[in-house]
């Protein structure tokens, strides 16, 4: 069966299909990298004197991952429980045909969860600098969002109940507070991806033998491989320490959580009874195949559910790390690997589209600001108690709030609390009662958590 009728392009995963991040993880991108580790290794040993100069060049051109059949691959790692060993059999093998005399030292002092760990840390490297790319562009855009609308009176909503007053501008702040957050340890692990480079048991044995016609030592070749790879240098091996998977599995969840707050907002203030925001539109998406005056919000909801995905792909990684046995884990190590992939598809996803969500989308200040009318004076009520309920007071204990509820109960069956506050409190004057009723008095430091917001997460600078 020919790869492309084998291959997954996402039919029903569209929150990651056709993105840069699904190109990033597809399984030729795993073959490439898997391919870069065994060449870099050359080197590495080329550059210590353990293999001839010319040994790596000659290996180089059949480490392209388009030489191979990658579906047959998949089918014959069963043989061995993972695809190194049928790639190194098909690597030799194109080697002896071009260049017999660089065989031997292909994979020289490696194992095959070497070469695997190394690559998947590869591949997630090359794929974080796209999501993070895209989470500094979502980042940029949510931080114009809240400077735009800091003084967008809006109401607060707890609990799905109308609150208090805050602004706009500060519900976008708070998108960036949880993007920025998340971003800031997917970069933290983008740094600390380490190389995994320990032999057979993660000993180094058999670096060890072979490195002992050379000055350097094991350890300081495999920190030139991961130099050369663009990974950390690891204290040790860590083939059964699978700590840096799940650090990036939980960086990666935190990223799609935090989108998917976001998104969840975005649904619920887009119905048309609430209508504060709109996606940004694009022909052809956000149809319905049946109701043509729809307009779906659609960015919103494969966000959404790639936040959904997640937690269990997460859970799969902390179950296998917890799992691990003996000095190559037995099938715990198996279970990451496509749950790490689908983790940086679904962030990558989910980045890309919260990038374009937030540059596009449309505040409808009309519609927050009849929202907001729909509580009346009652939004500031925590203001009125505090204030008003003090002078109500004759003494008993909580008295004055007393009092100032049954205003507030009077007013939700129907009369006027402003006119139930001039009979009650007569001590108050008219414009009194006018800037205690103001919603806009009653925002507190919305302004100065949004500054202080957008200064903790600047993203980079060529968002």
């Amino acid at each position: 069966m020919a790869y492309a009728e084998t291959a997954d392009y996402g039919l029903l995963s569209p929150a990651w299909a056709g993105t840069r991040a699904a190109a990033l993880t597809s399984d030729e991108a795993l073959l490439q990298a898997m391919l870069d580790v065994e060449l870099e290794w050359l080197r590495v040993l080329a550059s210590a004197g353990l293999v001839k100069p010319e040994i790596p060049d000659a290996v180089a051109p059949a480490c392209q991952a388009n030489r191979y059949d990658i579906a047959d691959l998949a089918a014959r790692a069963q043989g061995g429980g993972n695809p190194v060993i049928p790639l190194l059999a098909d690597l030799r093998g194109k080697v002896r045909e071009e260049a017999p005399s660089a065989v031997g030292p292909i994979h020289k002092a490696a194992t095959s969860q070497d070469i695997l760990d190394s690559a998947l840390m590869l591949m997630s490297a090359r794929a974080l600098e796209t999501i993070l790319a895209d989470a500094y562009r979502a980042q940029a855009a949510l931080a114009g969002l809240a400077r735009e609308h800091a003084d967008t009176l809006s109401v607060a909503r707890t609990l799905t109940q109308h609150s208090l007053p805050s602004t706009f501008g500060l519900k976008a702040a708070q998108w960036l507070h949880g993007v920025g957050q998340a971003t800031a340890a997917l970069e933290a692990a983008a740094a600390a991806l380490p190389l995994q480079w320990g032999g057979a048991s993660g000993t180094m044995a058999a670096l060890t033998a072979a490195a002992e016609s050379t000055p350097a030592s094991p350890l300081e070749l495999s920190a030139d491989l991961a130099a050369r790879l663009g990974l950390a240098d690891p204290v040790a091996p860590w083939q059964t320490n699978r700590l840096p998977v799940t650090a990036l599995g939980s960086a990666l969840a935190d990223l799609l959580a935090a989108a998917g707050k976001i998104s969840n907002d975005v649904l619920l203030l887009s119905r048309p009874e609430i209508g504060e925001v709109s996606e940004p539109r694009e022909e052809g998406r956000g149809g319905s195949s049946a109701m043509p005056q729809k307009q779906n919000p659609v960015l919103s909801v494969l966000i959404r559910s790639a936040a959904l995905a997640a937690p269990g792909y997460t859970a799969m990684l902390q179950a296998a790390a917890g799992a691990a046995d003996d000095e190559r884990p037995g099938g715990s190590w198996h279970v990451e690997w496509q749950a790490l992939r689908q983790l940086l598809r679904l962030a990558g996803g989910a980045a890309a589209k919260l990038a374009e969500l937030a540059s596009g989308l449309q505040i409808h200040t009309d519609a927050v600001a009849r929202n907001l009318a729909l509580a009346g004076p009652l939004v500031v009520s925590e203001k009125v108690m505090a204030r008003v309920a003090p002078l109500l007071d004759n003494g008993s204990p909580g008295s004055g709030k007393k009092k100032v509820q049954a205003l507030v109960s009077r007013s939700l069956a129907g009369e006027d609390f402003a006119t139930l506050l001039r009979a009650e409190v007569p001590a108050l004057s008219e414009a009194e009662i006018t800037g205690l009723l103001d919603p806009a008095n009653y925002i507190g430091q919305s302004g100065e958590l949004i500054e202080r917001i957008i200064s903790a997460y600047p993203g980079r600078k060529n968002a």
